[in-house]
């Protein structure tokens, strides 16, 4: 293998101009430091890594002084800048789906000849997973207070709190020495007033020494997380203790748990398809898991909160605070929604789940990990 690779070739490789691998040279931001048998300067191994990150971070459209100041992070290494990286590819995938998701809306008001508002027009060229769900959360997404005193129970004594992917602020404990970690600016914009505060930045790569904290947190957050498992290593690096309210997709037929996703919203399997099992998860962080079940009048507008109250599931307000409407597309969502309202109207949704009506809280498969 080569130890070293000429301009030319590297110039080819990454296809861009030879003049562009110069200017780099010249800002000292990648430097060939090898030299070939004639005395002509090469790349090494690790100038093609850096160059590797330079270049990824420029096609995500970060400027030059951004990249260098990224790649020149002392504290970041290859492993960290590829999570980062992936986490940005992630970030933008679910940006183009939630566009995707205004454009189908738009496309379809005006099919049917009704006048898109400027706000509605703007929606798309803004949209983002959080940034298009964001805005409605403070309406329906809320710390329920049995689901509360169970993580606040888990935290034990601690005084100094880590909470990672932290939204705007549900189920922060006001008893605490409380840092919020939030990528979202939508979301750390709609944190109440006298919030702790929040730091700009992903869970895969926590701005945090080793240790900082007595227990790292993370509330219904991680199936949004780029790297899932690097992001709860990462936790577990800054902090003694963690523990983490999740979803459980270990058990055979989870799907069937919930009657919306058993007879609505199969797709629902496909949004969860790459997250990992709740075992590797449990086992990553050195974690037990208990089940949490959800109140049947659950203060919190999670995607399970309504399973005794159907008719929430029709409302536009309350499907736009829950991530999963986003990511299984318009033509899903619509398709379940009517089905729904018909079954409801039939009364065929009763036949199926009035064995429901006599229960006060359900398993849906909510585990809060335990480290």
């Amino acid at each position: 293998m080569d130890d070293h690779w000429t301009v030319g070739r590297v110039a080819e490789l990454a296809d861009v101009s030879v003049r562009t691998l110069h200017h780099y040279d010249d800002i000292g931001l990648v430097r060939p430091s090898a030299r070939t048998a004639a005395g002509y300067r090469a790349y090494s191994a690790g100038d093609m890594e850096r160059l590797r990150e330079v270049l990824a971070y420029r096609r995500l459209g970060f400027g030059l002084r951004e990249v260098a100041e990224l790649v020149g992070d002392p504290s970041t290494d290859a492993a960290a800048h590829l999570r980062r990286l992936r986490g940005l590819l992630l970030e933008r995938r679910d940006r183009a789906d939630a566009m995707v998701a205004a454009i189908d809306r738009e496309l379809e008001a005006r099919a049917k000849g009704r006048t898109v508002t400027p706000e509605e027009q703007l929606e798309m060229v803004g949209a983002r997973l959080y940034d298009a769900i964001g805005g409605a959360y403070p309406a329906t997404r809320r710390s329920d207070p049995r689901i509360a005193a169970r993580i606040l129970g888990a935290l034990g004594d601690a005084r100094t709190v880590l909470n990672v992917g932290a939204g705007t602020g549900s189920y922060e404990p006001t008893d605490r020495e409380v840092t919020a970690v939030e990528p979202s600016a939508v979301m750390r914009a709609g944190r109440p007033a006298g919030a702790p505060p929040c730091v700009a930045a992903s869970a895969e790569s926590l701005p945090f020494e080793d240790g900082s904290f007595d227990v790292a947190m993370a509330v219904s957050t991680v199936h949004h997380w780029g790297d899932p498992m690097a992001g709860l290593r990462e936790m577990r690096r800054v902090a003694r203790r963690v523990v983490v309210l999740t979803f459980d997709t270990d058990e055979p037929g989870w799907q069937d748990r919930f009657w919306l996703t058993r007879d609505y919203l199969p797709e629902f399997a496909g949004v969860l398809a790459q997250f990992p099992s709740l075992a590797a998860m449990a086992d990553a962080i050195g974690a037990r898991a208990e089940p949490v079940p959800v109140p049947w009048d659950c203060a919190d507008g999670l995607f399970e909160a309504y399973w005794r109250r159907p008719e929430a599931y029709l409302e536009e307000r309350v499907r736009r605070a829950m991530s999963v409407w986003t990511r299984v597309g318009p033509q899903a969502e619509r398709r379940a929604v009517r089905s729904l309202g018909d079954d409801l109207t039939s009364g065929r949704w009763a036949e199926r789940n009035g064995d429901l009506a006599d229960l006060d809280a359900a398993d849906l498969g909510l585990r809060l990990l335990i480290a």
